[in-house]
Formats: C-alpha cells, sequence, structure tokens
C-alpha cells in the first residue's frame, strides 16, 4: 500500500502536534507538515503536495472554507474539515462539505488531547478513505455559499403504534449515504417536485451537523427537508435526515408512516446506521419502500438493503463513475441485495416515477 503523504493545517499548536503523532503512528500514513494557517501551508505545498489535507475552519490571515475553495478550483486535493463540536460552527462546516471537504472530525473545546487520542482509529480511517476518493465526481458537485431561507411547514406528530405488514397507499423512500453523501443528497433532494414520495435518510455525520445540514438542503430543495425528530411523519414532499450520533427507524401507524429517532450500540461503527434504518424498513414498509444506496466508504446498509429485497422492496444502488467512494453501493450488489445500479443523476427519477 502506498504510502498517504498528510498535511495538517491546524491554529492550535496542540492539535497539529496530537494529530500529527497519531497519524504517523500508521505505518501507511506520513504527515509530511503541520502550518498554523493556509498561507504557511500554500508555501509548504510548494515543495510537496500531500494526498490528504486535515484542515481546520476557524484560522488566522484565511479561513478554511476560503482556502477550501481556492483548493479546489486550482488543484482538487482530499479535505479532512477538523473543526470544533458547537452549534454555532456547525454551518460554517456544512458549507465546507458543500465546498468539496470529504469528511468532517469533530473536536471539542475541553479535552481535546484526551478526545483525539481515543478518536484515533476514526481519525486514521477518514484519512485512508479521503486518500481514495474520486475527486473528479467531488468537485462535480461544489456548491456556492448559502443563506439558507426557513420554510414554514408545520410538522405533523404522530402516536406510537404497531408495525404490521399491510399494504398502504403511501410509498417511501429509505436512502444510505456516507463519504460525498452529502452533495450526492444535495445532487438529488433539489430536483425533487413537491409530489416527490416521503423520503427517509440516513447520511453518516457526527451530532450537531446534521441540523445545519438540513437547513441547507431545505433552503435549496423544493421539497421540505429537516432533521429528523422522534414521531416525525414520513409524507410526499418532505425527506427526513437521521440526527447525528442516533439512530432512526421507520414505523408504521395504520397507512402511515412516522419516525422513531433513538439511542443506541453503534451498529457497522455508526450511529446512525444505515442497516438500522433499511432493516426497519423491510419490516414496516416492505414492498411500499424503495431502498437507496448511495456513495460511501464500508458496508453499512448493504445487509439491510438485501433484507429489503427479500421483503418485496425495490432496491437501487448508485454505479461506481458517479460514486466519490463505491464502498457500500459496492457491498450491497456483492450481497445480492441491489436490483438496480444506476447513475447519481438518474435517481431522482427513479423516485418519481417510484412515487407514482
Amino acid at each position: 500500500m502506498k504510502t498517504i503523504k498528510v498535511l495538517v493545517v491546524d491554529d492550535s499548536a496542540v492539535v497539529r502536534q496530537v494529530v500529527t503523532a497519531l497519524l504517523n503512528a500508521d505505518p501507511h500514513i506520513e504527515v509530511i507538515a503541520a502550518a498554523a494557517d493556509p498561507l504557511i501551508a500554500i508555501e509548504r505545498m510548494k515543495q510537496q503536495w500531500p494526498d490528504v489535507i486535515v484542515l481546520d475552519v476557524e484560522m488566522p490571515r484565511m479561513d478554511g472554507i476560503t482556502f477550501l475553495r481556492k483548493l479546489m478550483s486550482e488543484r482538487p486535493t482530499p479535505v479532512i474539515i477538523c473543526s470544533t463540536l458547537t452549534e454555532k460552527g456547525a454551518q460554517t462546516t456544512i458549507e465546507a462539505l458543500a465546498a468539496g471537504a470529504v469528511a468532517i472530525i469533530t473536536k471539542p473545546k475541553l479535552g481535546l488531547k484526551q478526545f483525539l487520542s481515543d478518536s484515533s482509529d476514526d481519525l486514521v480511517e477518514a484519512v485512508k478513505n479521503a486518500a481514495g476518493v474520486n475527486l473528479k465526481r467531488l468537485t462535480q458537485r461544489v456548491a456556492p455559499p448559502l443563506h439558507v431561507q426557513a420554510k414554514n411547514t408545520a410538522d405533523v406528530i404522530l402516536p406510537q403504534a404497531s408495525r404490521a405488514m399491510t399494504q398502504t397507499t403511501e410509498r417511501v423512500v429509505v436512502m444510505g449515504t456516507s463519504t460525498g453523501g452529502t452533495q450526492a443528497l444535495e445532487a438529488v433532494l433539489t430536483t425533487l417536485p413537491v409530489t416527490a414520495p416521503g423520503i427517509v435518510i440516513v447520511q453518516h455525520m457526527p451530532e450537531k451537523f446534521t441540523a445545519a445540514f438540513s437547513e441547507r438542503l431545505n433552503g435549496l430543495s423544493r421539497i421540505r427537508v429537516k432533521e429528523a425528530e422522534n414521531n416525525d411523519r414520513v409524507a410526499p414532499g418532505r425527506a427526513l435526515i437521521a440526527p447525528g450520533g442516533r439512530h432512526m427507524l421507520l414505523k408504521r401507524s395504520g397507512a402511515q408512516y412516522y419516525v422513531e429517532v433513538t439511542d443506541g450500540p453503534l451498529v457497522n461503527r455508526h450511529r446512525p446506521s444505515v442497516d438500522v434504518l433499511f432493516r426497519s424498513a423491510a419490516h414496516s414498509a416492505g414492498a411500499n419502500a424503495l431502498g437507496i444506496i448511495m456513495t460511501g466508504m464500508g458496508d453499512d446498509g448493504a445487509r439491510g438493503l438485501k433484507e429489503m429485497l427479500d421483503a418485496g422492496a425495490h432496491t437501487v444502488a448508485q454505479d461506481e463513475e458517479s460514486c466519490v467512494v463505491f464502498g457500500m453501493p459496492k457491498e450491497a450488489i456483492k450481497l445480492g441485495g441491489v436490483q438496480t445500479v444506476v447513475g447519481l443523476d438518474e435517481i431522482p427519477e427513479l423516485i418519481v416515477r417510484f412515487g407514482r
């Protein structure tokens, strides 16, 4: 395996020191430099270009978003955002994802050194995943900054109910994605009409960031997009995104669907997990569901999609050419849970047709 060369850009000396030590501990990763701000990083990159950049957002002289946009326009390079875990900074971090960042690594304001040490496996995995992304697909979806306009759509809350699988008049779409998914979901949701069937989504994303991500998509889309809350109704013209750090299940009440947002152990190293959502859809919706697995690293969702297919659901995987990372779709196909493989641009029409 080729050694992955990494550049760390963060104004915190502690972060630079700890991240460098953690990454260098892996035999397949080498931190070639650590810079206190983007201007220093630019000078260092003239000497040796990194395979992956670990980038802070709030820094002196040039912020991380400006640097990221400059990078993606001039020489696209995989970037992992290393951001403080605060709701205030979440919107900025979502803009970074929209600008082409591959993933988010969160860091707290307190206990930083211990937190990064405890999260070393996630950091190393994120760097390795980033080194393998399809940059052509990633940069095709780069978006400008957005001022979100909130929609005034009332939420409908339904009571707890049974999960029996009976034929219903409504159809539901469940989607699962990870690395590269923020851009892929934007490409799909922003083209859907208000008549699209109800959609329930798991995007691997840390706690605090899914609300800002949902608000961004809501401002861009004709359909209503929101971070899911427990008992939210799944309805036509609405997409619910699982909150970071919590699982989301599809449930049925009479002829209608709603979501249950719950805590629980990590599944496939993730919470929320695509498998948890897909398995609940197999149980609660059966043939009334369309399961779509999209770009992402790992195998989360593969077994759940197979359960959906076995329960009579329609199942779709995003093709390799249009994926930033063809991990999750590849594993689902290998397991035999996929009926149709399509490009990203074909997914919106599949959703619309399914809802008719």
